[in-house]
């Protein structure tokens, strides 16, 4: 009996995530992805974001630009490893998966609206500090893989010699962005069918453009593209959502409750894991968070569960091993951990003492 609980609260999980996720915002990012390996020259990735590309400049240009991107932890994996199969280095690359989720512009401003200036400031700057922490350890930790990588793009760049891109290529990378924004950003609230219709508009203007601007030949190699994205991630991000429920119906809310209370760093510490491993999707974790405070939670761990709960999840531990490696996955996931305990004890002991 307990069996079929712990099953149907996997498939209730699956369910919302496949009806509310997958139109939205999978199918954006995933054809975003394949469009970036194919119409985006590596020579311009590797000038600004490749290995050889200095970390003063490319540190800040993958985290200002993932505070526009509104995904969650799942969407924006494809975008990240478009970006780094494109010929981006580790470190731009995970910035950007970690930013994105943890701190866009869209959940800033939902954040501040339920939570107030005091928490939404202390998740920017501590989102941004653990992103050049991660692109740091990232690129430290694999640098000699990182180094014989950026050489293979920088040979295979020279030999194709392709060219910044065409403006129809931009045109187009610019409506998927559209595309994968406009749903969250058009469409705060009311009934998920608007989103559709606004996804739905701005995918029909993406094929139409597409078809007017792109040879069927390039098309074709586009669509392959995101094709292998699809194939490689979405069957582990649904096992992954199914995994979240079942964890979800077996942790007690009571538990929660007495265990996240004070600004402990045992607290911190169980915030953040209990945030690593749920999935929410972006601008439902501010909600949820504010919940919690008011049955007690002390500020300290409510800001580990804002930054992991968005930024990570079991599902991205799990996609994020297939895609980089188990490895990378591993490093990634453990340093982001150890920081968002960090960062949730130190500004519960020092930045929210009233």
């Amino acid at each position: 009996m307990f069996e079929r609980v712990l099953f149907w609260a996997g498939v209730a999980a699956l369910e919302n995530y496949v009806a509310l996720h997958v139109l939205t915002c999978l199918v954006p990012a995933f054809l975003l992805a394949g469009a970036m390996v194919t119409f985006i020259s590596r020579e311009t990735i590797l000038r600004y974001l490749g290995t050889q590309a200095r970390k003063a400049t490319a540190f800040p240009l993958a985290a200002g630009a993932s505070f526009f991107v509104a995904a969650c932890s799942c969407t924006v994996i494809p975008v990240s490893s478009g970006l780094y199969y494109g010929g981006a280095g580790i470190g731009p690359a995970f910035i950007l998966l970690w930013v994105a989720p943890a701190a866009n512009l869209l959940a800033l401003i939902y954040t501040g609206a339920i939570l107030g200036a005091e928490m939404v400031t202390m998740r920017v700057v501590s989102a941004l500090a653990m992103a050049f922490v991660v692109g740091a350890v990232m690129t430290g930790v694999f640098r000699r893989e990182e180094e014989a990588r950026g050489q293979a793009f920088a040979a295979a760049a020279a030999e194709t010699a392709q060219p910044v891109a065409t403006r129809g290529s931009v045109g187009l990378l610019v409506l998927l962005v559209a595309t994968l924004l406009a749903p969250n950003y058009l469409v705060q609230s009311g009934p998920y069918l608007q989103k559709v219709y606004v996804w739905a508009a701005f995918t029909l203007l993406v094929g139409l453009y597409a078809w007017r601007v792109k040879t069927r030949a390039e098309i074709i190699a586009w669509l392959k593209e995101t094709w292998w994205f699809v194939r490689l991630i979405f069957p582990l991000l649904l096992g992954g959502v199914f995994l979240v429920g079942v964890l979800g119906a077996l942790l007690p809310q009571a538990w929660i409750q007495n265990w996240l209370g004070g600004n402990s760093l045992l607290a911190a510490f169980l915030a953040t894991l209990i945030g690593s491993v749920s999935y929410f999707a972006t601008m439902t974790e501010a909600p949820f968070v504010d919940t919690l405070m008011k049955m007690g939670m002390g500020k300290g761990p409510a800001l580990a569960l804002l930054l992991t709960g968005p930024g990570l999840s079991l599902p991205n531990w799990l996609a994020i091993g297939r895609v980089f490696g188990a490895r990378k996955a591993i490093v990634y996931v453990v340093t982001l951990i150890a920081l968002g305990t960090l960062v949730g004890w130190a500004a519960g002991q020092f930045y929210f003492t009233s």
